[in-house]
């Protein structure tokens, strides 16, 4: 049975989340804050950790740069801050993936598989990525599933999950054009039923991510009232 860590000093979450995972099948260890976490986590080790940013004592960012230090567990972060500037950040520090507040349990328990997934998949005959997936070479870009790299122009691009699993589905056929709910199918396997603009806000951060490293990046296309797809080069 997987552990994982659950920080946050809303005990109304901890308590809600808490009972969505366990229905899954997970073990769930939960703290108020980072301090208390960090100690608990030498004493007893998770799978996984699922992080508040602002929280008393230690904040999120804190402790998972105290985590790094000694581990490499995935971690998801959740946040109501607004600035993209803390996920680029986070991510950076080695976050796996961010989910901000308000969310709901079933994208939150989704988002946990798909992490669990990569990372460390417990059932043989699960799907995962890696089952088919190989790596992608369009031009300057190249994906790498089984280490989840992507790099543009020899650059590396720093993606959630989510992100990469929605490029690669892209990327994969160049020209076809993939629907908001096959591009939702592709990253987290089973059908989740969220707001079209999930998967818009997602577009959005792949093309921010890639811009950051080249101004003319326009591989993405919206075909409006459709979908997206990967440009033909």
């Amino acid at each position: 049975m997987p552990t994982i860590a659950l920080v946050d000093d809303d005990r109304n979450i901890l308590a809600s989340v808490s009972i969505a995972l366990e229905s899954e099948g997970y073990r769930v260890d939960t703290y108020t804050d980072g301090a208390s976490a960090l100690d608990g986590l030498a004493k007893a080790p998770a799978d996984m950790a699922i992080l508040d940013i602002k929280m008393p004592r230690m904040d999120g960012m804190e402790l998972l740069r105290r985590l790094r230090q000694k581990s490499d567990m995935p971690v998801i972060f959740l946040t109501s801050k607004d600035d993209e500037i803390d996920e680029l950040f986070g991510l950076k520090m080695g976050a796996d993936d961010f989910i901000r507040k308000p969310f709901s349990q079933r994208l939150l328990v989704e988002r946990v598989k798909a992490v669990m997934r990569r990372i460390s998949p417990r059932d043989p005959s699960a799907p995962k990525v890696t089952d088919t997936a190989r790596n992608i070479d369009r031009g300057p870009l190249m994906m790498d599933p089984e280490r989840h790299t992507c790099t543009w122009n020899g650059q590396n691009v720093t993606l959630t999950v989510t992100e990469f699993l929605i490029l690669y589905a892209l990327a994969q056929r160049p020209g076809v054009v993939k629907s908001r709910n096959a591009l939702m199918d592709a990253a987290y396997d089973d059908q989740v039923y969220v707001d079209d603009r999930t998967i818009d806000s997602h577009i959005k951060r792949l093309r921010k991510k890639f811009k950051a490293i080249d101004d003319d990046f326009d591989m993405i296309e919206t075909l409006y009232g459709v979908g997206y797809r990967f440009r033909e080069m």
